[in-house]
């Protein structure tokens, strides 16, 4: 190829500037080399190789969430593209904007069945299934205004994944256009009527409750406001960190006990805001909450969705609550006992929950001793995470915060590198089983390589805890399949530079996790031997789902 002739990978690349993108992650193959050779020639934007296309685009998934910039993943065609599929479906369940560039083969060959290398049938309808949307360019001239839609939708609420094919001989053709700006994104107006009516409801409450989800991340100078203005506070796990869980005020992701939901029974209205009223967060939608439901969403499709509600108005999460927010400056009547009794609901299930998760309760103390304030704190599905990593462990803003929503295990570690390189002045912490460890093991090189500092806690106990549970519990404790052949974890991180620290006893946990706090090796690997340090005073089966 010609370097001094511009390309559409070259074209590309400048419009990715226009979005503000400064990491990108992929996979480099025959596919997709013009691309990320135009990539490599500007030099601008950093470039992680991943060990697999999952782990590209948890990363980039990742590095998303934890910077507020679009992320940018780069895969091959056929089984490169199949390999992201996971990784796009947990994006699209968390809604993440992200751009998924991927190759295809020829255009003179598309569709024809004719065993092109990589080829696979009907890529782009695989592709539409696990993103938000998928497009395919046509031609070198049409490149950068699919792109630019493409992107247009990835950031348009409710923003989720988009992935792009582009076929491997139009990626090195000549483009001489202009490239165009980063797209204008239309952020949904409320309607005056609906919020009026909604602020004269809300001043008829005297025990108002709001929840706040992942829809509301970029709200939370207005969350905060409401709470300062004596509102109750509650938040699902995607947005934890919206209101500093250090805040007494708040509720932060205790949610479903039964404190809390006794709290709830005391209330006597409830907001919801940019929340899917997720089942894993409701009982299956069992859970007893305040009436009369009101909810704000930019999904109009959100509407009765999950609960009856009895005003929706469709609008972005913070243009409605600062309008919001200045109808109530005046006539509010909320009870002043109101956020005191949350924040003894939300102790009582605390005080719950660790007696559940003894002893391991004490990592989550540990960990708030040793991170200061400026952390990132990624985890995978495991049932370390699923109960005090969800809740004890508080997050302070919420872009610390990274977990697998939509519950696939395995995903921990690429976050947790995308986490990582997006902010590089800030520590990532990250915690995961060893059956999950193990999905995506190739990544923990690509963790060494990139030098991202991270700290991973890796809870072995040998297997799959969670499922050995549920065969205890449903399965007359018949154990099929769960136990797994593991690593030498000591042995693996030596092999690839990671430095290795060992947690047999609880007693040795706050000075294990100092010492990982102080150093800062390319990767520090922290093994929970919980053979050695025993089970949990209470076997975890997931989430309680619902009471019928």
């Amino acid at each position: 190829m010609n370097a001094a002739t511009p390309t559409v990978g070259d074209a590309i690349v400048d419009y990715l500037h226009r979005l503000s993108v400064e990491h990108a992650f992929g996979v480099l193959s025959i596919h997709n080399m013009p691309l990320l050779d135009a990539l490599g020639r500007d030099g601008r934007i950093r470039y992680v190789g991943a060990r697999g296309e999952a782990g590209a685009v948890g990363m980039a998934d990742a590095c998303a969430r934890v910077t507020g910039r679009i992320g940018v993943a780069f895969t091959s065609t056929g089984t490169g593209a199949g390999n992201a599929a996971g990784a796009l479906i947990e994006a699209l369940t968390a809604g993440t904007p992200l751009l998924h560039i991927t190759g295809q083969v020829a255009v003179p060959y598309l569709d024809r069945g004719r065993s092109y290398v990589h080829e696979t049938k009907d890529q782009l309808s695989m592709l539409t299934a696990v993103s938000k949307a998928a497009f395919r360019v046509w031609s070198a001239r049409t490149a950068l205004a699919t792109l630019e839609e493409a992107a247009r939708v990835a950031m348009t609420a409710p923003t989720g994944p988009v992935s792009v094919e582009i076929p491997i001989d139009l990626q090195g053709e000549p483009f001489m256009a202009m490239v165009p700006a980063a797209p204008r994104v239309e952020r949904a107006e409320p309607d005056d009527a609906a919020l009026r009516e909604l602020a004269i409801r809300l001043k008829q409450a005297r025990r108002p409750l709001l929840w706040v989800g992942g829809g509301a991340r970029h709200a939370k100078t207005e969350v905060r406001r409401l709470l300062d203005m004596g509102f109750a506070v509650v938040t699902t796990l995607q947005g934890r960190g919206i209101v500093p869980e250090d805040d007494p005020r708040t509720l932060a992701a205790f949610n479903s006990q039964p404190a809390i939901e006794a709290f709830y029974g005391t209330c006597d209205a409830l907001l919801v805001v940019g929340s899917r009223l997720r089942v894993p967060e409701t009982l299956t939608h069992t859970l007893k909450l305040p009436t009369p439901c009101y909810q704000i969403d930019a999904d109009p499709l959100a509407s009765q969705r999950g609960y009856p509600t009895d005003l929706f108005v469709c609008a972005d999460a913070q243009r409605a609550l600062s309008r919001l927010i200045a109808l109530l400056e005046e006539g509010l009547a909320i009870d002043p006992a109101l956020q005191e009794d949350a924040a003894t609901a939300r102790h009582q299930a605390a005080s719950m929950l660790r007696a559940a998760v003894a002893p391991y309760d004490q990592v989550a103390d540990a960990l708030q001793m040793v991170c200061g304030r400026d952390f990132n704190w990624v985890r995978d599905v495991t049932i370390s995470n699923s109960t005090w990593g969800n809740r004890l462990f508080p997050l302070l803003d919420v872009a610390q915060g990274v977990h697998a929503v939509g519950g696939g295990i395995g995903q921990g570690l690429a976050m947790a590198i995308g986490a990582a390189v997006g902010t590089p002045g800030r520590r990532t912490w990250a915690l995961a089983g060893d059956g999950g460890f193990m999905l995506n093991l190739g990544e923990l090189a690509t963790a060494v390589q990139e030098d991202t500092g991270m700290v991973l806690l890796v809870m072995n106990d040998g297997g799959y805890g969670i499922l050995r549970n549920l065969q205890d519990a449903d399965y007359g404790g018949r154990r099929y399949y769960a136990d797994l052949h593991g690593f030498d974890l000591r042995l693996l991180a030596e092999s690839v530079g990671a430095s290795y620290l060992r947690v047999g006893t609880m007693t040795e946990v706050q000075e294990v996790l100092a010492v990982a706090a102080r150093r800062r090796p390319p990767v520090t690997l922290i093994e929970f031997d919980m053979q050695a340090i025993g089970p949990f005073a209470k076997p975890f089966t997931g989430p309680p789902l619902g009471k019928g």
